[in-house]
């Protein structure tokens, strides 16, 4: 799994085909966009929800980044995003032929969500579907994860 971590004061999530139906805020957190891979399964959703809970990107009381969102009691806006697997390497228009089927990649993206949701509160986008996201990106702070690149 893929993700792209951004810091946020706050961030939304609209519906494009339903005049800009806001279905999902937060305030102070992290904005995640999900991707999920062919090769990613249950394990990659825990690991990367965990990492994600405790990735220490929120100033402390000296300005450095050492605390987390459960310390700072911080939300989660979770979009998927399968464009996070894009190949640009050829031609120019992106393959996505290592992104899971949609099928898969929503049961992942679910379970990524329910492993959020026993720590921290989370809104979600809605799943395969056109949005529009509107963040505040705080810093800006942004942080690549790749289940896939442990090691």
């Amino acid at each position: 799994m893929r993700a792209v971590v951004q810091r946020v004061t706050s961030a939304r999530v609209l519906l494009q085909e339903q005049a800009g139906r806001e279905v999902g805020r937060i305030e102070r957190g992290l904005m995640v966009l999900l991707g999920v891979g062919k090769e990613d399964g249950p394990a990659d959703a825990r690991w990367l929800a965990e990492k994600i809970v405790n990735l220490r990107v929120f100033a402390d009381s000296d300005g450095k980044m050492n605390l987390s969102l459960l310390d700072i009691g911080g939300e989660v806006l979770a979009v998927s995003q399968f464009t996070l697997y894009g190949d640009c390497r050829r031609g120019r228009r992106p393959g996505f032929e290592q992104a899971a089927l949609p099928a898969e990649a929503e049961t992942l993206y679910q379970l990524f969500v329910g492993e959020l949701q026993k720590y921290v509160p989370v809104a979600c986008g809605v799943f395969q579907t056109d949005m529009l996201v509107e963040i505040n990106n705080d810093g800006p702070v942004t942080v690549l994860l790749d289940s896939q690149k442990l090691f």
